[in-house]
């Protein structure tokens, strides 16, 4: 979508001002997906289960012989393990499918097992990586020594015996990753390969512009400070390197946000207020509800927000999707097919209105007779976003009518969404150069480098701009320390 120039002076202070810790930092900890299967494979008494207590918590972990407790007279009662095995395969395929971290503290030495549980995970559609206990024989043959009931000593041989062929036989079992038993962090799926990427970044840098978006304005001091921590959120968003900050279109709090009662604030009054705080970053909404305002009306609303502001708003709109506002306001919520052409409709009046002349316009759900908005933006064209990942409908009136659309999904699903928008391009016969994608992202990670790491793998997936929303912004040195990131994609 672009941008107005940055001073030089400020762009050089940000780029050269602030050290760029995230390069010094590695990959040794293994990192696994949340929501993976994790299965321990080894001999008896190699570590599994203190391995396992060290860094998962007890409810992620599903032990045989725990259940072995449970279905029969204790851990150690042999005559329960078939039942205590079919309920551990019921319990890994039920917290699989709702993609809940599991950890199968078994001895893992059963391929048909195994297998079966990496079955399961795809099913699910999520990640399964072995960790293989190596622990060299004596070790394990001192601990089974010390423990309390140990194994017998002609079994514990048989079984150490048969275990470099187990271990062999993993190859064959479909995990994705197999691990040694080294310290590990739970990440979120897409900070899993962030380290590489990180490194990727550092390397062959790649450029992207990063936005802010600010759900909620539920902040100490109430509505009586709420002009203030704005003012100072948008003036530190701008001097960390934000080049547009965005506003949601609901006149109620989302249930993905906060309870429907949290303080929401007009979004075009909001960013006519932005406009004279701020003196750089683009303001638009993510996104204006189709249905919320007459389509000319809102024409009308974004050329004043565009020559208040000096240039810089972008309307971003989609097809409205909150029921619960619209019966709380009166407003008809027409169905979704209904929705969708009011959309197109839209896409087509508001280059209209903006543009020279006053044509009548005759659409699907709307009629004008003159598409008269003086003053006119200052911009020649104001950029248009369409929110919305829809691979059908939504992307492809982005081809046709859109100069940017805004995504969701991990970088795996965005690539594959520019895809899909990149066929609906062609079909259109538009350049895909001329669509923007942007993608909205909630700052969680845990370190600077993570966030490098993620943003370049969405950089990879073909996103020009990242709009950011964090948690809490009750600090707006928050927004000061992410500060590094953004120059970490700087040209």
């Amino acid at each position: 979508m672009g941008r107005p120039d940055r001073p030089p002076a400020a762009a050089s202070r940000r780029r050269h001002g602030r050290a760029a810790s995230w390069r010094a930092v590695t990959a040794a900890t293994v990192r696994l997906a949340e929501g993976s299967l994790v299965v321990l494979v080894g001999p008896p008494a190699s570590g599994k289960s203190t391995w396992a207590a060290r860094h998962f918590p007890s409810h992620q972990v599903v032990s045989s012989d725990a259940l072995r407790a449970v279905v029969g007279t204790g851990e150690h009662d042999r005559r329960a393990s078939k039942d205590a095995f079919d309920v551990l395969d019921m319990v890994v395929e039920r917290r699989l499918r709702r993609r809940l971290t599991t950890v199968v503290d078994s001895l893992g030495t059963d391929g048909v097992r195994r297998r079966r549980w990496v079955a399961a995970a795809e099913r699910a559609g999520v990640p399964a990586v072995a960790v293989v206990f190596d622990t060299d024989p004596a070790v394990c043959r001192t601990r089974n020594r010390a423990r309390p009931r140990a194994i017998p000593s002609k079994t514990m041989t048989s079984m150490l015996a048969r275990w470099p062929a187990e271990r062999d036989g993993l190859a064959g079992d479909g995990f994705g990753a197999v691990h040694p038993p080294g310290d590990v962090a739970v990440v979120a799926p897409d900070l899993v390969a962030a380290p590489a990427a990180a490194a990727r970044q550092e390397d062959q840098p790649m450029t992207l512009e990063f936005g802010l978006q600010i759900p909620r304005f539920t902040w100490p001091g109430g509505p009586a400070a709420t002009r203030d921590r704005l003012s100072e959120v948008a003036a530190v968003a701008e001097e960390a390197g934000f080049a547009s900050i965005w506003v949601m279109d609901h006149f109620l709090q989302i249930p993905s946000v906060g309870p429907h009662w949290e303080d929401m604030l007009d979004s075009y009054s909001t960013l006519a207020f932005l406009a004279a705080r701020t003196g750089t970053a683009r303001l638009g909404t993510l996104v204006t509800g189709v249905t919320y305002r007459n389509i000319a009306h809102l024409a009308k609303i974004v050329a004043t927000l565009d020559v208040l502001s000096g240039g810089r708003a972008v309307c971003g709109i989609g097809a409205a999707w909150f029921e619960r506002e619209h019966r709380a306001y009166g407003w008809p919520f027409p169905p979704l097919s209904d929705r969708y052409a009011m959309l197109e409709d839209a896409l087509e009046l508001l280059p209209l209105m903006w543009g020279k002349g006053a044509r009548a316009y005759t659409g699907r759900t709307i009629e004008v007779t003159e598409a008269v908005c003086y003053p006119r933006p200052l911009q020649e064209k104001v950029p248009i976003l369409v929110g919305g990942s829809g691979e059908r409908r939504t992307l492809r009136l982005v081809a046709r009518h859109a100069d940017a659309c805004n995504l969701f999904g991990d970088p795996a699903t965005v690539r594959r969404k520019v895809e899909v928008l990149h066929r609906h391009c062609a079909t259109e016969g538009r350049d895909p150069a001329d669509v923007a994608v942007t993608i909205l992202s909630t700052a969680d990670a845990p370190t600077v480098a993570d966030h490098v790491g993620r943003y370049r793998q969405f950089a990879e997936a073909g996103v020009q701009t990242a709009i950011v929303s964090f948690p809490d912004l009750t600090d707006p040195g928050t927004l000061t320390r992410f500060g590094e990131v953004i120059d970490a994609f700087r040209p």
